[in-house]
């Protein structure tokens, strides 16, 4: 579709009109011609002499291309734009924030996969968070991995490939082989103080109790709740593993609970997807999308029209003109 930038400017297409009606014509000044005997040539005729003018008068073919330039120029200026078809682009409306454990209790290999195969946890993990985060159209996207201590390893973006490549990358105890949860929350907080979206969400994924945090999970869960973050915990594993390795599934409740989260357990890899497929209904929200129609400029266009037709007319009514003056000239010569 071709629009005008600034169509008000056709107004001015009369001007040239106005002006020829309401000014006066060129008179171009010449000398006249002296005469000795123009007393006698006056009394024969009985007129008295006056000052010589020659009033200029276009021809009708610079008529025609004078009207067409000055409607070129003035479409030139209202500036012709070509619209096309809208582009659209996803808004994001939440952050979305996944802290997954490293620690190394994740490489246990009590899940299995889709061919039926035993893997370790955070294999499974892996697989259920990347159709998880294939589903995240309209949400920004960071990744926590954390061990012994927490790190971003992505920050906040819309580009879901690289942060499914980097949590594919991710191994068991790069982080360390302990599990600290509330450091975790921690970060994750801080993370969300670049946020200007108000629906921050953080999912946990943990198989361990917290041993050995600086910040407490429940004093982090609740500086959480203040923020305005809702956090959502899974606990990975076998609920009744002992030891350092035992899931604290109390405190990971109460982190669920004091931020409006929801916490789910998960033994196998079915339970986990089951508990995607939750996450997915309770965070349900509309994705917002802004659309764009690219503008491209034609002036240059009409004034490129505009150039060939003066330069055709003085071409064509010009030439002859100028071949006759020659060529009389040499005949006089």
């Amino acid at each position: 579709m071709i629009v005008l930038a600034s169509p008000w400017l056709l107004l001015l297409l009369p001007l040239p009109l106005v002006i020829y009606r309401l000014f006066p014509a060129h008179r171009e000044q010449r000398d006249a011609v002296y005469a000795p005997f123009v007393d006698e040539l006056a009394h024969l005729t009985g007129r008295v002499p006056e000052p010589g003018s020659v009033t200029t008068r276009r021809s009708s073919p610079q008529a025609v291309v004078f009207i067409f330039a000055w409607c070129l120029i003035l479409l030139a200026m209202a500036r012709p734009q070509y619209i096309g078809e809208p582009i659209k682009r996803t808004v994001p409306t939440r952050d979305l924030l996944l802290a997954v454990d490293l620690s190394g209790s994740m490489d246990t290999q009590d899940f299995t996969n889709q061919e039926g195969q035993a893997v370790d946890r955070l294999t499974a993990v892996k697989q259920v968070l990347d159709g998880f985060l294939a589903r995240r159209e309209g949400d920004r996207v960071g990744l926590i991995l954390f061990g012994s201590a927490p790190f971003v390893q992505v920050p906040f973006t819309e580009d879901l490939d690289i942060c499914r490549s980097l949590l594919d990358e991710a191994q068991v105890r790069m982080a360390g082989p302990k599990t600290v949860v509330g450091d975790a929350i921690g970060l994750a907080i801080n993370v969300f103080e670049s946020s200007e979206l108000e629906d921050r969400v953080l999912i946990l994924l943990t198989d361990g109790n917290d041993t050995g945090s600086r910040i407490p999970p429940d004093r982090a869960a609740k500086v959480a709740q203040e923020r305005g973050i809702t956090i959502h915990t899974v606990a990975v594993g076998d609920p009744t593993t002992a030891g350092e390795e035992k899931i604290d599934i109390e405190a990971l409740k109460a982190i669920a609970h004091s931020t409006d989260g929801s916490f789910a357990s998960a033994e196998d890899r079915d339970e986990l997807q089951a508990v995607y497929d939750r996450l997915d209904a309770v965070s349900v929200r509309e994705i917002e999308t802004i659309s764009h129609r690219p503008r491209r400029d034609l002036f240059h266009l009409v004034l490129a029209l505009y150039l060939m037709v003066v330069f055709c007319f003085h071409l064509i009514y010009g030439a002859p003109r100028w071949y006759l003056f020659h060529r009389g000239a040499r005949a006089h010569a």
